[in-house]
């Protein structure tokens, strides 16, 4: 029940200053950069909804450039690990990303999903403009208001300042590791919950 009250909150939300309306002169794609845990989970998430064209697998939020996924993994060099995600604005927008991003993750964990623990698992939008920030603050603050989890949102907000692309092996992982455990017993079910809530948005099987 509440994961469909949290669909139709988010889904009442008018996104501050969104406008899906494109130009000659302006690019169809934007971006937006997400932390929700591991990122092969977010990953897996994104690639299968309708309008996005890429989610790509990486790190954001530390100070020291050109980090591996060996350094984030000591949970001391502030990175997290992210998805920087591109989509197209004629077939989806900030609203709907955001939307799925509160739905398939816990961002009431501090550092934490499930058995993930530390740092670079934490909840984070990485805006890249004011439009971005604000967005984000309005759902937030609504979901907050609504009191659709039993404990207080941690989802951090955070400027984007530079995004590293994680190792090739980390990039598609669960697509290309369906019979491993930890996709088999972690992602799997977010997947499962994702293409039940957003089954009309998902994309078409070529």
């Amino acid at each position: 029940m509440k994961n469909l009250f949290l669909i139709c909150l988010l889904t009442s939300i008018s996104m501050v200053g969104q406008n899906t309306t494109t130009t000659a002169k302006q690019s169809k794609f934007e971006t937006i950069t997400l932390a929700g845990g591991c990122y092969w989970c977010v990953e897996a998430v994104y690639e299968n909804l309708n309008g996005v064209k890429s989610a790509v697998s990486g790190f954001a939020g530390g100070k020291n450039a050109n980090p591996s996924y060996e350094d984030v993994s000591t949970g001391r060099t502030g990175y997290a690990e992210v998805v920087q995600i591109t989509y197209d604005k004629n077939t989806t927008n900030l609203d709907e990303i955001f939307k799925v991003f509160f739905t398939v993750h816990d961002p009431t964990t501090l550092n934490r999903q499930g058995a993930d623990v530390g740092t670079q698992y934490r909840s984070a939008i990485f805006y890249k403009n004011q439009q971005q920030k604000m967005a984000a603050q309005k759902i937030i603050i609504a979901l907050t208001k609504a009191k659709i989890y039993d404990s207080p949102l941690v989802t951090t907000l955070e400027p984007l300042t530079k995004f590293y692309k994680a190792e090739d092996y980390h990039q598609n992982y669960y697509a290309n590791n369906k019979n491993q455990p930890y996709c088999q017993m972690v992602i799997q079910p977010k997947m499962e919950k994702f293409e039940k809530l957003f089954k009309d948005r998902l994309k078409k099987k070529k």
